[in-house]
């Protein structure tokens, strides 16, 4: 089992959140996926990992999003036949380490992907603005509503997969670099028929660092949902016969 943490100018949170992560499951490794972070968040990565074989670091050329960064990590994982579930999640203590045994407890009973969900009674959010929550919300609305799916929050980025599920995926398929690769995975997983399963988290705003969200992050994620949506209507009407 592998937890996945991507990171960029993480370096006030990192050495806390591994000892965190490693302590919630004592049988799990960590990959640190770094995209050159200016601060020095990869060199305090190798530092860590030198310390605990447990941890691994895969250091990027740049910062190019969250989710190519969780395509490569992910294939390294997948590139080790023990690896058997993976967790991906965020570096900055907003997704809570001792919620992982509960979000991976699932996948121990048939679930192929967990979902913490935000938006589902047990779940919620701390210490943002009205603003964010708004953006959050509006945006699993607005995903929910155009691919037509039942999850209550699409937009979150703490989830438990089977190593299965992932190679199934066809990771090379997916295109969003930016948030919008957390409602894309999603999606393809319940078109393959997945048994998806959501956990209620608590979801806090970060204590130190710098948020990532942007505008611009928030512009790809709708376009990609229309983008599926559309071609979800022609894989329809290929399939429909001619009469």
């Amino acid at each position: 089992m592998w937890v996945v943490l991507p990171t960029y100018n993480e370096r006030e949170n990192l050495e806390q959140i591994a000892e965190a992560i490693l302590t919630a499951l004592p049988q799990a490794g960590l990959l640190v996926v770094d995209d050159n972070s200016p601060d020095g968040t990869g060199q305090l990565a190798d530092t860590l990992a030198a310390r605990n074989s447990r941890l691994e670091v895969l250091h990027r050329a740049a910062k190019q999003g969250i989710g190519v960064a969780y395509r490569d990590g992910f294939r390294w994982v997948l590139a080790h036949p023990d690896a058997e579930a993976v967790v991906q999640m965020d570096a900055d203590f907003s997704h809570d380490p001792k919620d992982l045994p509960r979000l991976l407890a699932p996948l121990m009973h048939g679930a192929d992907l967990v979902l913490g969900t935000r938006y589902i009674p047990g779940g919620e959010t701390v210490g943002w603005p009205w603003y964010r929550r708004a953006i959050s919300v509006g945006g699993t609305t607005f995903a929910r509503s155009i691919l037509l799916l039942p999850y209550r929050d699409l937009t979150g980025g703490f989830k438990a997969w089977r190593r299965e599920l992932l190679e199934n995926l066809r990771l090379r398929e997916t295109t969003a670099n930016g948030y919008g690769f957390q409602v894309e995975m999603t999606w393809w997983a319940h078109r393959r028929r997945a048994r998806i399963v959501q956990v209620p988290i608590v979801f806090r705003e970060r204590i130190a660092g710098r948020s990532k969200m942007s505008g611009d992050i928030v512009r790809e994620a709708m376009l990609l949902v229309l983008r599926l949506r559309v071609g979800a209507v022609r894989d329809a009407l290929r399939r429909r016969p001619s009469s």
